[in-house]
């Protein structure tokens, strides 16, 4: 997802010692106390890990993040599709936020939605008499996931992908169709 801009940290915050920019982060933790959570993917380096309240893959951490029902903003260490994937999961008054807007995955960028649109128009034509079920991988925009929800498919993650692909292969919501 192309970012066209966003706002600069203040040139002075570059300059700042490493103890006075962790004073800043506990300062304002403490400040927000329970209405802030942040959520540190496992890549992200110790520096940020430091101050995570829950750390693990993204997934994990969206369910988590949803699970936080104090919380009014939720500022995710991570890229789109997990921030985006966080802001579905969560209650509609929880701001999510991303830190880097120019954070993003390969593999989530691999495909757009135009593209699926394009595919399953394309499947539609090849296999008008059988049933297609749309799995999507978790690394998939929020666009993505819609329209694979939207036609009655389903998101699979690493630790679902069998059940997921089971359920798909039984004719899905329709039940099985073979």
């Amino acid at each position: 997802m192309p970012i066209v801009w966003q706002q600069p940290l203040p040139a002075d915050f570059a300059k700042l010692p490493e103890e006075e920019l962790r004073r800043r982060i506990q300062s304002a933790k403490a400040a927000l106390n329970h209405e802030l959570i942040i959520l540190g993917h496992h890549y992200q380096q110790d520096a940020v890990i430091d101050f995570a309240d829950f750390t693990g893959d993204s997934f994990e951490l969206s369910r988590k993040a949803a699970q936080q029902k104090h919380a009014r903003y939720v500022v995710f260490c991570g890229v789109h599709f997990m921030a985006e994937s966080a802001d579905i999961l969560t209650d509609p008054h929880v701001s999510v936020i991303l830190p880097d807007l120019g954070a993003g995955c390969s593999m989530a960028d691999m495909a757009n939605l135009d593209q699926t649109l394009d595919c399953w128009d394309q499947l539609a034509h090849a296999c008008p008499d059988q049933l297609v079920v749309p799995i999507t991988y978790m690394n998939s925009s929020a666009a993505i996931k819609a329209f694979v929800g939207e036609h009655g498919g389903a998101v699979c993650t690493s630790s679902n992908c069998r059940q997921v692909l089971e359920w798909a292969m039984d004719g899905g919501a329709q039940g099985k169709t073979r």
